[in-house]
């Protein structure tokens, strides 16, 4: 499921999100990295509404900074 749109999908045709132990988030594109991970849309929409609602501090339960967001909104408009 998204986490930004709440949809259903397949795993293959979404992004994976994660939370390695040393509490480092970013994009996982290879969806084998180790650590905690929540899936996104590979909508640039729902990559956008991240920052905005700031889902991903929801989802892990911790405080996220906005460099976190700017790198993951670079990240993936700079593989695009």
């Amino acid at each position: 499921m998204c986490i930004a749109c709440r949809e259903l999908k397949e795993k293959m045709a979404m992004l994976r999100i994660v939370k390695n132990q040393q509490g480092e988030i970013f994009l996982d594109f290879s969806s084998k990295a180790a650590g905690r991970g929540a899936y996104i849309c590979d909508n640039p929409d729902c990559i956008k509404k991240l920052k905005k609602q700031r889902i991903i501090n929801k989802v892990f339960s911790c405080q996220v900074d906005d460099s976190v967001y700017s790198a993951i909104e670079e990240e993936y408009f700079g593989k695009k």
